[in-house]
């Protein structure tokens, strides 16, 4: 046999997978719908001219881009191709690339069918999205995305609403998270305050990398955009700082970023957050992190991150508050704000816990043995009957000996098997065999849908 692989980062599904991602996206989109939430989707490829840009620099190296169709090179000259600027040629030689998200996507939706949406528009999306990182645990090249947003409306009932489905979605799900909240205003009125507001963007972008890379290189990365120490030994403090409570953090940020009007504003607007969220039992879970600063350029708002408590795998939910996302695109004024949750690291999180419902698997309930042409003749009419009272149901395809039947009903977990022969066909009463007890029972057909859906 010929050896085969996939390409690094990307993934086959078998059947019991399959039916535990989908058992995760049926969830999450339950949900939604509760909260009023419409699916939309968008093709996996976009124009560059969409995807380049926003994202930031680092993104930007991540995009998957997709070579014109014909002679990509023949239009390109000598000089161009010898001069080996990737960059440059980048541009000629592909004009589409893999959506890195499903947001960017959905401003240039937004904008495109502006004049056939009603606003305040509440959307979900669950699509895949590709990214060429470089893959390990929990980070993969292809995975899915599970987006809810709500654009046209600047009311921080929108966020309140996102924290409330997150909460729901993992309580459903039996995960045990820890909500993280931070506002990109706050972030502001701290460079603000201490000197350094020219350089926001290359502040938050290495503050986004602290879990994974340390203070000490974040350090490190910041003396390289060549911040004064002043200013990292500050921002040092407010990152390594041990208050726990969210009023003591509130305090604190006061103290620096609300002398700033955009960081009192930012703090002003945390702090109705977590009140409207106590009104409904949800602000256990939540807690100010003034170390999420989420990377991507487009938040301007609020932004929430979603880390589970009892595996190390990363953010598995995360989002914010953007207030001109669609301006990129020429709509101007459209705030929204969303949130993503990563279908397969929470796949990866209940695999590691063993959380998977058990009668979740979307497998085969009952399998007919076939005995040969006249008895299958004989199930065909019983297995509609089955069928239509909603029983996955199956008729052995040969007639194949008895102990290979048994053993492909054994292999995939099928919890009942009926057996038919001359007697079950004249009495019309069917024996059935329970694989897990070993149990068997004669029943008529009525009786096996009872006991099958019992």
């Amino acid at each position: 046999m010929a050896k085969t692989s996939t390409p690094k980062g990307f993934r086959d599904f078998n059947p019991m997978e399959t039916s535990r991602r989908n058992y995760i996206f049926k969830t999450i989109e339950s949900v939604f719908k509760l909260y009023g939430y419409h699916s939309i989707e968008t093709p996996a490829m976009e124009n560059l001219s969409t995807l380049t840009g926003k994202y930031g620099e680092e993104g930007d190296k991540l995009l998957f881009k997709v070579l014109n169709s014909g002679d990509y090179l023949g239009k390109l000259s000598d000089v161009e191709l010898a001069s080996k600027q990737s960059n440059k040629l980048t541009s000629k030689i592909a004009e589409k690339g893999l959506r890195y998200d499903l947001t960017v996507p959905f401003a240039r939706y937004v904008v495109e069918h502006f004049n056939d949406i009603t606003f305040p528009f509440k959307r979900y999306q669950i699509q895949p999205v590709w990214r060429a990182d470089r893959p390990q645990k929990g980070r993969y090249r292809e995975f899915y995305q599970c987006d809810v947003d709500v654009i046209g409306s600047n009311s921080l009932l929108n966020e309140v609403e996102l924290i409330q489905i997150i909460h729901d979605v993992f309580a459903k799900l039996g995960i045990s998270v820890k909500i993280k909240l931070n506002n990109r205003k706050v972030l502001q009125g701290i460079m603000e305050a201490i000197g350094e507001s020219d350089k926001f963007i290359d502040i938050t972008i290495a503050i986004d990398k602290l879990d994974k890379i340390g203070i000490d290189k974040v350090e490190q990365e910041l003396i390289a955009k060549e911040l004064s120490q002043t200013a990292i030994d500050q921002l040092k403090g407010l990152l390594t700082s041990d208050e726990s409570s969210n009023k003591s953090k509130i305090d604190m940020l006061t103290n620096i970023a609300g002398k700033t009007e955009i960081g009192a504003k930012g703090i002003a607007e945390i702090q109705t957050i977590i009140n409207s969220l106590e009104k409904v039992n949800c602000d256990k879970l939540l807690e100010i992190d003034l170390t999420l600063a989420r990377g991507l350029n487009y938040y301007t708002g609020a932004i929430i991150e979603v880390a589970a408590n009892d595996i190390q795998i990363g953010s598995i939910c995360g989002g914010g508050r953007y207030d001109d996302l669609t301006g990129i695109f020429g709509l101007k004024d459209m705030s929204g704000v969303g949130i993503s949750f990563g279908a397969d690291r929470i796949y990866d999180v209940l695999n590691e816990l063993d959380a998977f419902p058990s009668d979740q698997v979307d497998a085969t309930q009952l399998l007919f043995v076939n005995f040969g042409e006249k008895e299958a003749e004989h199930c065909l009419p019983l297995l509609q009957q089955i069928r239509n009272a909603g029983i996955r149901a199956e008729l052995y395809p040969d007639n194949a000996k008895m102990k290979k039947q048994m053993s492909y009903a054994d292999k995939l977990n099928i919890p009942y098997v009926v057996i038919i022969g001359d007697d079950e066909m004249k009495n019309e009463l069917y024996s059935l065999k329970n694989m897990k007890t070993g149990e068997q029972q004669k029943l008529n057909i009525q009786g096996v849908i009872n006991e099958v859906n019992a």
